[in-house]
């Protein structure tokens, strides 16, 4: 199965932190590329986990996807990132 997410890429002083908001899944590295591979890694992890406790399923779909088949499909689809400010 295959599933499209969406990556966030974030600078904290020397390291940079990736994240995949549609899973909650984060990850780190030294540059941009090993941030993402390192969280492409800990998706690999979690559901490789995940299959074997049988909670793969009920983990997508608390997270807005739903499986037919061999497809994961989301129930909603993200269509746009804005930056705002508000007064606090």
């Amino acid at each position: 199965m295959k599933l499209n997410i969406t990556i966030e890429l974030r600078k904290k002083g020397n390291w940079y932190l990736a994240r995949t908001p549609e899973l909650d899944f984060i990850s780190q590295g030294r540059t941009k590329e090993e941030a993402k591979r390192n969280l492409l890694e800990v998706a690999r992890i979690q559901f490789t986990e995940m299959k074997e406790m049988g909670t793969l399923e009920d983990y997508l779909l608390e997270c807005g996807f739903e499986t037919k088949e061999n497809d994961i499909i989301p129930r909603a689809e993200m269509i746009e990132f804005e930056k705002s400010v508000v007064s606090v």
